[in-house]
């Protein structure tokens, strides 16, 4: 199988097996069991779900961050790899966040040898309800980080396309309740 094309079926894979945040439990199983595969060393994070893994060595640390929850959506897509559980998807994207991450570990760790410095790449749970970033620095998974990076897909780029923002970009939340 091509790199892309395990790219694409881990994709699939978490898109038809979504999870709710704080509820990623077979989600976190499985990106640590593709890692260990890569040969990627897990950082030993007390988190009941997400989890943080590092390539490089030395003193610098940059962090690169991927989402790992669902919605409380049905899936309605009527596609091959739609949801298997009933009334959870991923709609906004984070399965691909979280391949994409996947790859970028796996290719990272190609080339270990050439960083100069330490990478550390965390998997976020429970970014949909705002708990997720508290549980990992509590953790400790930023102590040493001096820069960390994101990405959310964009839905109106064309494909192979990506822009950049300085600061904030997608930054929306709501929170909502109703009788």
């Amino acid at each position: 199988m091509s790199f892309e094309q395990q790219l694409i079926s881990w994709r699939r894979e978490l898109h038809q097996n979504p999870e709710l945040s704080l509820q990623e439990v077979a989600t976190t199983a499985r990106i640590r069991d593709w890692l260990q595969s890569g040969g990627l060393t897990l950082l030993p994070y007390d988190l009941k779900t997400g989890l943080v893994a590092e390539v490089g060595s030395g003193d610098k640390v940059i962090a690169l961050r991927a989402d790992i929850d669902a919605l409380p959506i049905e899936e309605a897509t009527g596609l091959p790899y739609r949801s298997q559980n009933q009334g959870v998807m991923h709609a906004c994207g984070h399965d691909i966040h979280t391949s994409v991450m996947l790859g970028a570990a796996l290719l990272l760790k190609e080339r270990e040898a050439e960083l100069p410095g330490r990478v550390r790449i965390l998997f976020q749970p429970a970014e949909e309800n705002f708990g997720g970033a508290k549980t990992l620095i509590r953790a400790g998974a930023l102590e040493e980080v001096s820069a960390i990076f994101g990405m959310h897909n964009e839905p109106g780029l064309p494909v192979g396309e990506f822009a950049t923002a300085a600061a904030r970009s997608t930054p929306t939340s709501t929170a909502s309740s109703s009788k």
